[in-house]
C-alpha cells in the first residue's frame, strides 16, 4: 500500500514507516504533520483524493552545499555562490 501526497508543494510516493526529506516545515521535532493525499493505491484498488497520511517531524537539518559558478569569458567576470537548502526529515506513521 502506498500513497502519493503533497507536502510543502512537492509530491512524494510514500509507504508506511518511510523517512523522507522535504523543504523546511514549520514546527518542532516530535510535532505531527498531515499531508494532502492525491492518490492511495492498495493492491489493485486505486482511490483518488481520499485517505489520510500522518507523519512526524524527526529533525530539521541542512542539505549538501551546492556551488554555482558564473563566468563571462574574456571579460574578467567570475562569481562563485554557495547555497545549503533548509530541510526537514519526516517519518510517515500511517496511511489510512
Amino acid at each position: 500500500m502506498f500513497a502519493i501526497v503533497d507536502i510543502a508543494g512537492q509530491q512524494f510516493k510514500v509507504v508506511q514507516d518511510q523517512t523522507l526529506f522535504v523543504h523546511r516545515l514549520a514546527g518542532n521535532a516530535g510535532d505531527s504533520v498531515n499531508a494532502k493525499v492525491l492518490m492511495v493505491a492498495d493492491g489493485g484498488n486505486i482511490t483518488l483524493n481520499s485517505g489520510t497520511v500522518t507523519g512526524e517531524i524527526v529533525e530539521h537539518l541542512q542539505g549538501d552545499k551546492v556551488i554555482t559558478f558564473h563566468k563571462k569569458r574574456r571579460k574578467g567576470y567570475e562569481k562563485k555562490i554557495g547555497h545549503r537548502q533548509q530541510l526537514t526529515k519526516v517519518k510517515i506513521n500511517s496511511i489510512a
